[in-house]
């Protein structure tokens, strides 16, 4: 987990996790913590090993980890989170070394993690987000917008 660690010891990432923990220290609903990153990370795991799955450990991390860091972005400049996270994932990725089609899978699975890519990985990343919500222990649940249908009141994972 080598490169996951270069991720999370990487200055500019730190930066990015305190300015959203402090742009979010209000906010009512999920947020968007390492915690969630690292739920995000290991439902994916769990879920490449049950339908044996062939992508590495350190890239299903690292999408994780990286996957709503733009939250910053929609912030504060109202650009959607994927998006963002593309942007600022791309020049976190400049230092870490996985390979230029590595990099382009973290990038492309970020990118297409909220809409519900038929895509494999992206699919795979779209579902363990959604799995990783505790909507069941959740106080403001009945205010959130998410449907029915895709909160989570189950333990699954």
């Amino acid at each position: 987990m080598e490169r996951v660690n270069q991720i999370l010891e990487n200055k500019n990432y730190r930066n990015y996790l305190k300015r959203l923990e402090d742009l979010e220290q209000e906010r009512e609903f999920c947020k968007h913590t390492i915690e969630h990153f690292l739920d995000v990370a290991r439902i994916a795991y769990i879920k490449v090993l049950e339908d044996n799955l062939n992508y590495s450990k350190e890239v299903i991390y690292a999408i994780a980890l990286l996957h709503d860091i733009g939250k910053i972005l929609e912030y504060e400049e109202g650009i959607p989170h994927h998006r963002g996270s593309v942007e600022i994932s791309k020049e976190i990725l400049k230092e870490i070394d996985f390979t230029e089609e590595e990099k382009a899978s973290i990038l492309t699975a970020i990118e297409e993690h909220r809409e519900g890519s038929e895509k494999e990985l992206s699919k795979l990343i779209y579902i363990s987000d959604k799995l990783s919500r505790n909507c069941f222990n959740c106080r403001a649940e009945k205010k959130c917008y998410w449907s029915e249908d895709k909160k989570n009141f189950n333990i699954r994972y």
